[in-house]
């Protein structure tokens, strides 16, 4: 089995890395379930206090991915959060290249209703890219993603863990304020969707420099081959290089992508149906969609075999059934023993001999009398 942590977390198999550690599929012993766990990979104070960071956010919402519990075992520690098998956007992309834009227009749609819930929380997540957008094992149906790793995600007015001129977050997926020290505020992170959504449409990492330099140039530039005019317009209220002009909610530019959703009439016949798979693969050995897999108990001794008896040489009957026998009556019980009578004369002879005796005995006192 594998090894176990805290008493509580059994580690099956390592399934992704995360900003701050490696992250497990494991089983936990208390909700008898699989959930996704991640490991402190380092030990400095700065690394271990994102950590706490993020596992002390509690966003309960369908399209975020927030951690459940935690635990630590002599220099670890670990988080849980649910497993979410359908890989990311970058998966996505690898195995479909350009998606329709109607696709696009719902996994946008709830990747900013789950911003915005993040976003309510007063959490600016710092580091939104395809790879931190995950996707549930929907097969060929509706599609559900779950913005995850909040790795370097801090609250708005929260000190920094680092110098105001190192950046944090991912090259490429860069708002232009964030390259110049700006405190992390709610407008960045839209500005990285508005990049990963510009990677879905086109299917190639968009290059942030120049997108700036053409905004700047030409305002709002037209839109890109791959990307329809209603949606363009959406996109580009994401990528304005000043964040005055940029939208300043997620769920103004919801409202916004709803508008061009109705716009862009509907999908294609011709759309090749996107398929998200589960990209885990199957349990390792000793473990099943129940959990561990214990081994069973080794059988006992097999008591050898009856002997063979000739077959009977006359048709077999059935035993009748016997009437019920009446109960005999219970025996009287003998009378009490009677006291054994003493040694006598008989009363035949005792009376009269008594009789005479009595007479004698009168006799005499008359005689006595007399004289």
């Amino acid at each position: 089995m594998g090894e176990l942590f805290a008493g509580r977390y059994e580690l099956v198999d390592p399934i992704g890395r995360g900003g701050v550690g490696a992250v497990w599929r494991a089983w936990d012993r208390r909700r008898r379930r699989y959930v996704a766990a991640k490991v402190l990979q380092q030990s400095d104070a700065h690394t271990l206090l994102r950590f706490v960071r993020e596992q002390g956010l509690r966003i309960d919402h369908p399209h975020v991915v927030a951690p459940m519990s935690w635990a630590a075992d002599d220099d670890k520690v670990l988080f849980t959060m649910d497993v979410v098998s359908g890989g990311s956007l970058a998966h996505l992309i690898g195995d479909y290249g350009p998606l329709p834009p109607h696709y696009v227009c719902v996994l946008l749609d709830q990747l900013l209703s789950g911003l915005a819930a993040v976003h309510a929380e007063g959490v600016v997540h710092r580091d939104i890219k395809p790879a931190n957008v995950l996707l549930e094992a929907t097969g060929t149906g509706r599609p559900h993603v779950r913005l995850s790793d909040f790795g370097i995600a801090m609250r708005k007015g929260e000190p920094r863990l680092t110098d105001a001129n190192y950046v944090m977050g991912t090259p490429g997926y860069f708002a232009p304020e964030q390259m110049l020290g700006d405190e992390p505020d709610f407008p960045a992170d839209l500005y990285a969707v508005g990049l990963t959504a510009l990677y879905l449409l086109t299917g190639r990492k968009p290059d942030a420099e120049a997108l700036v330099e053409r905004f700047t140039e030409h305002g709002t530039p037209g839109a890109p081959e791959e990307v329809p005019e209603p949606l363009w317009h959406v996109i580009a209220g994401l990528l304005q290089p000043d964040p005055g002009l940029r939208f300043r909610t997620a769920t103004g530019a919801r409202k916004a992508l709803a508008e061009a959703v109705e716009m862009l009439g509907a999908p294609g016949a011709g759309e090749e149906p996107i398929e998200v798979f589960d990209q885990l693969g199957p349990l390792p050995a000793g473990f099943g969609p129940d959990g561990p897999q214990r081994p069973a108990a080794p059988a006992g001794p097999v008591a050898p075999p009856l002997p063979a008896y000739p077959p009977p040489t006359r048709a077999y009957t059935a035993p009748q059934p016997v009437p019920p026998q009446p109960v005999p009556p219970r025996p009287a019980e003998p009378p009490a023993p009677q006291p054994a009578r003493q040694p006598g004369p008989p009363t035949k002879v005792a009376v009269p001999v008594l009789i005479v005796a009595l007479l004698c005995l009168g006799i005499g006192f008359w005689a006595l009398s007399i004289s």
